[in-house]
């Protein structure tokens, strides 16, 4: 596993990977004997850990912590670091590239039923040697069938799609029941990869604006974002100054 440094930002520790060292760590994770997490953090996820400390817990126990939004790059910076921003959805979708490419199988969780069903489709024809060994709909309870049924599909690769923290919360409870594989949370990503929601413009992709994006063609997002970044923002930079 390559090993690099860490840097922590409100207490929580986040890795310095470039897109393709994060690729790299990860594809050693998802063949080794054990089950690893990888979470793509973004602001709201601290404030939610700042209130759920079983959230904090797994934050500081997962394997990989990748800073997937913005707010999260302009935190570090503050901090005095100078950290690669890594869009969940493109590590993940990249992720799924090697899977294929290893003809390891891979499963994907959450999302509406034909959501799912649709991002299933859509990656199979676009990667013909994909083998997607499981795959369910984001509507259930009871987690015990869903981890019995992953297990038995041997699955290296685990996609879950149900929306932070509960994403989070069930790769953690997987990571005891599993016996190998990489879990990563993916949010709305099987939106995108069904082709109900369109990606943000590639200009919007780069300045690390697809939040701005969803919130101009989603207006109901506004009071999710708002006041969350410029909050976080002022939280750290308060941080900053007082040490602690």
């Amino acid at each position: 596993m390559l090993v690099m440094k860490r840097v922590k930002l409100l207490g929580y520790e986040i890795d310095t990977y470039d897109f393709s060292g994060a690729v790299a760590n990860a594809t050693e994770l998802m063949s080794a004997d054990k089950v690893s997490q990888v979470v793509t953090i973004n602001p709201e996820m601290f404030e939610t850990a700042h209130n759920d400390s079983d959230f904090a817990e797994i934050l500081n126990k997962a394997e990989m912590v990748i800073p997937d939004g913005i707010g999260v790059k302009i935190g570090l910076k503050i901090m005095g670091e100078n950290v690669n921003r890594i869009a969940g959805i493109d590590f993940a979708r990249e992720m799924i590239n090697v899977a294929a490419e290893k003809k390891l199988p891979i499963a994907l969780i959450g999302a509406k039923p034909e959501i799912v069903e649709k991002a299933v489709l859509n990656l199979k024809r676009e990667l013909p040697d994909l083998n997607i060994a499981y795959y369910h709909d984001g509507y259930f309870d009871e987690w015990d069938e869903i981890m019995d049924e992953l297990k038995n599909s041997s699955s290296k690769l685990i996609l879950v799609a149900l929306g932070s923290p509960k994403q989070e919360k069930f790769v953690y409870e997987a990571k005891k029941r599993l016996d190998s594989g990489l879990m990563i949370g993916v949010g709305g990503s099987f939106d995108v990869w069904s082709g109900v929601v369109e990606r943000a413009p590639e200009i919007y992709q780069k300045l690390g604006l697809e939040w701005l994006y969803r919130t101009i063609k989603q207006p109901e997002r506004f009071k999710r974002i708002f006041p969350a970044l410029p909050l976080f923002v002022l939280k750290v930079l308060k941080y900053r100054i007082g040490g602690k």
